[in-house]
């Protein structure tokens, strides 16, 4: 279920624009994805309600969101062309090498920032008495669990931080845009599941603008001078989900993935068998 949502629309249709695969399932290898079809405003109802503020003045980011990252090729997905992205030969060598179904992710590993699915995500504003303290970045489905927080009580990256997924992000505001700087990355995650790779020498400027009342920009410098040859901008777009999307509302639902594990193993399901889906297992 967690790659079959991610094929089915990266290869079949496009989640940020709502349009699904003609029939709605993709087939790879014998194996049917079913298109979850998460729906996100209409193109004419993108400006039908002026940018909302926060209580605060700042403009509110926090959505649900759909969309908005990398899936089969950041360099693609991103807005640029063949070859832009500037790889050094190493780093080029090993994506070239690395196949699909090797991600990480699909041990139920975290994805790490930059990449998305067809499922929801938010950006939780935490306030108290000193004002907005941390923003938390939750994702339904994509990173098992993972979060990201976003420091925005004025702290510095620490100094000897411990590699991680997601690295360690402080933020700041800059007019109507949210600036997110990020760095502490490990060297595991894959951009995409092309297996574009990084090094420990990540470093991550993001830039959140809410252009319109369905959009949300996210305009991305990288910097890793152990696999980029120099610093590159792409940019990714997210659309506001629709807030009718069976409970009414826009909240996340509940997904658990263990290391290793397989969607709905516990429950008996085996992908491709109908077993768990009410059908006797084949």
């Amino acid at each position: 279920m967690l790659i079959a949502a991610t094929h089915a629309y990266a290869q079949g249709g496009d989640f940020t624009t709502g349009t699904p695969a003609a029939d709605g399932k993709t087939n790879e290898g014998g194996v049917v994805f079913i298109n979850p079809g998460t729906p996100v405003l209409r193109d004419n109802e993108i400006n039908s309600q002026p940018v909302p503020r926060l209580p605060d003045g700042h403009v509110d980011l926090t959505g649900p969101w759909v969309g908005g990252g990398a899936i089969a090729d950041i360099e693609r997905d991103g807005g640029l062309k063949a070859g832009e992205l500037p790889l050094l030969p190493w780093a080029k060598e090993l994506r070239d090498k690395r196949k699909s179904q090797d991600d990480p992710y699909t041990a139920c590993m975290p994805m790490g920032p930059l990449r998305t699915n067809p499922y929801p995500w938010k950006l939780v504003m935490s306030y108290t008495s000193k004002g907005l303290t941390h923003i938390f970045i939750l994702h339904e489905l994509m990173d098992d669990g993972v979060h990201r927080t976003v420091f925005m009580d004025g702290r510095k990256h620490p100094a000897g931080m411990i590699p991680s997924w997601v690295g360690h992000s402080i933020g700041r505001w800059d007019g109507d845009a949210l600036v997110v700087d990020t760095v502490g990355f490990n060297d595991k995650f894959w951009f995409d599941r092309r297996g574009t790779p990084h090094t420990d020498q990540l470093h991550i400027v993001e830039r959140y603008t809410r252009p319109n009342y369905g959009t949300l920009v996210n305009d991305v410098t990288l910097e890793d001078p152990g696999a980029l040859a120099h610093p590159v901008t792409l940019q990714f777009k997210s659309r506001l989900m629709r807030p009718d999307r069976e409970t009414g509302s826009g909240d996340l639902m509940e997904f658990v993935c263990n290391e290793n594990n397989q969607y709905g193993s516990a429950g008996g399901f085996r992908p491709g068998t109908g077993a768990g889906n009410g059908e006797a297992p084949k």
